[in-house]
């Protein structure tokens, strides 16, 4: 039987629920591409099925910020998701903050396991300094969710050399990601 792997897109379009924005980008963009990208891997691979929470570049969740963390939460519960997989960027006040790191709502756990070996890859094939796995248990998308939920910070769109890095290599991003879902799944 197929996997189910929930990709959340973090953030919208337009508002409400903009994501964050630096050096040029914005981080609704970089995480739709880089979603895209994973759910492509994906479905290369025949053990999975997937869902995205922003099929186009054009879908909108929820007339709020807390509506539209409901919806991406919902549809994952009610599809029956195994995984949930939130992508998003970081960014700091602090220009020279940079690296990845995954969100958990607690370790030790099943998603801190997986949140593992996201980063361990993630940072091996982009080369970004990794920031560690952090427990985050008050985030919505993952204390609300009914699966392991993990919400991978890619890099600061906030850093220059992150920023340049998620701009022209998403595609190196995507398959972090999915060589650490492989990893964690043994496959």
């Amino acid at each position: 039987m197929a996997i189910k792997i929930y990709i959340d897109q973090g953030h919208n379009p337009s508002a409400p629920n903009t994501g964050a924005e630096g050096n040029g980008l914005r981080e609704q963009d970089i995480t739709y591409d880089v979603g895209i990208r994973l759910a492509e891997l994906l479905r290369q691979n025949g053990n999975f099925e997937v869902r995205l929470s922003r099929p186009s570049p054009t879908t909108q969740l929820g007339t709020s910020n807390a509506s539209s963390l409901r919806v991406r939460v919902d549809d994952a519960n009610s599809w029956g998701a195994d995984y949930f997989v939130s992508i998003h960027t970081n960014a700091s006040t602090q220009r020279s903050a940079n690296g990845a790191e995954v969100l958990v709502y607690s370790s030790p756990s099943r998603a801190a396991n997986l949140a593992e070996d996201i980063l361990s890859n993630l940072t091996d094939i982009t080369g970004l300094n990794s920031r560690g796995v952090k427990e985050r248990p008050g985030l919505y998308v993952l204390r609300k969710t009914n699966m392991p939920a993990v919400l991978v910070e890619l890099g600061f769109i906030t850093n220059p050399q992150d920023a340049i890095r998620m701009r022209d290599n998403p595609q190196l991003f995507a398959q972090g990601i999915y060589q650490g879902i492989l990893e964690y799944l043994n496959l």
